[in-house]
This record gives C-alpha cells, structure tokens and sequence, in this order.
C-alpha cells in the first residue's frame, strides 16, 4: 500500500504525469497544475488525518451534448466526461467512521457507522454520503471506514454535475475499499441517483451519473430502466474541427430544484393520461392522437415537453450516425436543433419565476448572432438549465475571438473542455491498466 511519501514520490513521476495526460490533455501547464494539486491534497491530507497508506481517486464532471431531460422519462441521451474533475486522497480507517474533508466546501465531518443519527441543519454533502452510505446498503453492498480530504473544480450549480463527480466518487472509494472493485458503472450510478432522490427529493435520471462513471463519449438507451445499454461513440470527426466551450452565464441553478422537477414530472403526468408511467413506454403518435384531452388535464407545457421527448430521442439517433459516417456538419446541425427545442418545447431556458433574469438566454442569443454572422456552430443550453451555463461547439479557428466577443458582454471565463477517456476511477490503478475495473477500461 502506497505511503505518504512514496505517493507523493509517485505524483512526481514521468509514468503518473503521463497517466495525467490521459485525463487532463497533454500540456506542459496543465500538467504542472495537476501535479501541484494533487500534491498539495496529500500534504492537506496527512495534516488533517496523520495518513500512512493513502490512494488517488479521480471523478470527472460531464458534458450533456443531447437528449436534453429525457433519460428520467427512459429516453436516450449523448453525454461525455470531461477534464473537470473532483480528486481525492482516501485511506481506509478500522474505527467504522466516514471522515470527509473538502477543501473547495470548506467542510469537516465525520459520520460514525455503528450509530448513524440525524444531527440538525446537515449541509447538503453530508447529507449525500449519507444517501449513498444507505444506497449501498439497501443494494446489499460492504461499507466501511475511510478518510478522504476532496477538492474540485468541476463548476457548482452550473450544468456540469458537480454532485454526481462528488458521488461518483465517493462510490468509487467504497467500491474500491470494501467491494473488490466488483461494481460495475450503473449500479454505482444508482446508488448516486437514490441519495439525490432520497435526500434532496430530487428527481434526477442516470445521465448525470453514468457519464461521470464511465468516461469517454457515451451514448446511453434508457428504454430497460435496470439495464440501460451504454454505447462508447467516436467523437474524432467532431473533435478534429471544433472545440467544446462551456460558458458561465452568472446565475446558477442550486435553488432551482422545484423547476428542475417540475420536467420530470409533468412528462410523467402526460404518461399518465395515457395509462404509461413514463414517455418512454409511449410512441408520439400515442400523445398526439388524444392532444385536446391530453392539454386540458395535463396542461400545454406539459404537452411541448412530452413532445421535445420524443424529438431528442429521433435526434440521438440521427447524431449517433452522423458521427459513425464521420459527417461533423451534420452533428453540429443536430445540436443546433436540440438546443432549439430545450429553447422552445422543453422551455429550460429560464425560470418562470423569475422571468426578468434570462442570462441563459441572453448568452444563447448573442451566441447565435456570431454563429450566424461566422457560418459555423452551435450552441445550447448545458444541462438542467434554468440558470447556469451554455455549451458552444465551435470551429477551432473562432474560439479566441469568440472569447473577445463574449467578454464585451460581461463573460468573465469561458472554459474549453476536453473529453476524458477515464471515468471515476482509482488513479493508482491507472499506472496498472489490467487491474481497472472492466467498465472503466476504454
């Protein structure tokens, strides 16, 4: 087992900056940065906990490319790992407690095993390694002690799933720890579902979780609930030409959870009226031929949303096979479309609460304007939507003036994204490829 210092001798290594080129890209500075923070997580580490035999953990945020809000109604969905990520130093403990130190979140807690209680006014972290201690539990699956110091720099409440980074990763400790590293991606991602469900009353899909754990471009069929089928696309034709940007638009959606449920649900509510539980088990045809009675009980909204369901799930489609015939026009014009019906069917742009603040829109239509105006693109609203950011693809010979562009609109950053081949994953493992866990060898 890795000590303190033969770890921090192993993140100084050429085989680890390599491996690190594998999940962050292959630049002298980012590399730099990486080595300095990875050691600057073990020095925090031994502070906090007196470490001896320590390991690496890393889990990537995601990048949503299609299939806006429908896995949670068995839809399908294009998604990605990126080289945002959340990292951790972890060691198991023999006293039966969960030590978590973040350093991003300013947090400090511990919970015991053997006697798990409420306490009052729990942050929202701790109450999410909770939910996935019980996940595990309820699954059938080992828990036990560990420490672990955190950092990340996936962006919070901004569309890149932070939460299922952090879940992912801690599912990735304990699967490592205490289940041989026999779980396999989508049971992890269950598991992180139901804490979100359970503890935040969230209604979210897989998507998030999946991609997060997986790595690579992905697409994913959620029609088999228990088993969605997870198809690794090639994205070189898309990849060769364009870059992926992500945008802060200056809000964030933290508070948002009610607009965030409000998709699921009234998607479920047109399901409902035709004796389905969700879209996924209906065809549009279903819904269009009972429309007057579908609008009047479920309401108009619900009916453009059940109706953007089923255009992202043709779209999906469409895109997967753009890419396996190598057309990257024809991909690009597809995000452009999906973007459109998040816009105008799915209505995720904004919250209806507050209309008066649209940065998501605003920023989506002076995006459009230099799309326009330059012949080349696209651009969408990046995740749950509402507030938070928007994801732009553009020919890599426009990215520094697009930055110009933004930035006289008040942009302070913008983020260029690379896709990871790894998802949550034990880093150490990756110096020794052939002990990985099968679903995260690509």
């Amino acid at each position: 087992m890795p000590s303190i210092a033969d770890t921090l001798q192993l993140i100084h290594s050429e085989l680890f900056r390599d491996r690190l080129s594998e999940l962050y890209g292959e630049g002298p500075e980012a590399l730099t940065s990486q080595v300095e923070r990875y050691s600057s997580l073990v020095h925090e580490y031994n502070e906090r906990f007196n470490g001896t035999d320590v390991y690496l953990f890393s889990s990537p945020g995601r990048s949503e490319i299609s299939g806006n809000h429908t896995d949670h109604n068995l839809g399908k969905v294009i998604a990605a790992s990126i080289n945002m990520d959340c990292i951790g130093v972890a060691e198991k403990n023999g006293d039966n407690k969960v030590s978590i130190k973040s350093v991003t979140y300013n947090e400090d807690f511990t919970i015991d095993l053997s006697r798990r209680e409420d306490i009052p006014n729990p942050s929202g972290t701790y109450t999410l390694v909770e939910g996935i201690l019980n996940g595990f539990e309820k699954d059938g699956y080992n828990i036990g002690g560990f420490n672990v110091c955190v950092t990340s720099d996936v962006i919070s409440a901004a569309g890149v799933s932070s939460s299922a980074s952090f879940e992912m990763l801690i599912c990735a400790i304990l699967n490592f720890f205490y289940n041989d590293n026999q779980m396999d991606v989508v049971t992890c991602a269950k598991i992180g579902q139901y804490a979100e469900n359970s503890k935040w009353d969230k209604q979210s899909g897989l998507l998030d979780q999946i991609a997060c754990g997986h790595g690579g471009l992905i697409s994913i069929d959620f029609k088999d609930a228990q088993h969605p089928v997870i198809t690794s696309l090639n994205f070189e034709p898309v990849d060769q030409a364009y870059k992926l940007l992500i945008i802060p638009t200056g809000g964030n959606h933290a508070d948002l959870s009610r607009e965030y449920s409000s998709i699921p649900s009234e998607m479920k509510a047109v399901a409902g009226e035709l004796g389905a539980k969700v879209l996924g088990d209906l065809r549009v045809e279903d819904v269009l031929s009972r429309f007057q009675e579908i609008r009047e009980k479920a309401g108009d909204r619900a009916v453009l949303r059940a109706l953007h369901f089923f255009e992202e799930n043709g779209r999906v489609d469409k895109q997967i096979k753009a890419l396996e015939e190598g057309r990257a026009d024809e991909f690009i014009k597809l995000v452009n479309e999906s973007g459109n019906s998040s816009w105008k069917w799915l209505q995720n742009c904004y919250s209806n609460t507050t209309p008066e603040t649209q940065g998501v829109s605003l920023y989506l239509a002076v995006t459009e304007l230099f799309i326009k105006n330059n012949g080349a693109g696209a651009c969408r609203v990046h995740g749950g939507g509402f507030a938070g950011v928007i994801m732009a693809l553009l020919p890599k010979a426009l990215v520094d003036s697009y930055t110009e562009y933004m930035q006289s609109f008040g942009v302070d950053q913008i983020y260029s994204i690379r896709m990871r081949k790894y998802g949550a994953v034990n880093v150490n493992l990756l110096l020794n490829d052939d002990k990985l866990p099968a679903a995260a060898r690509n």
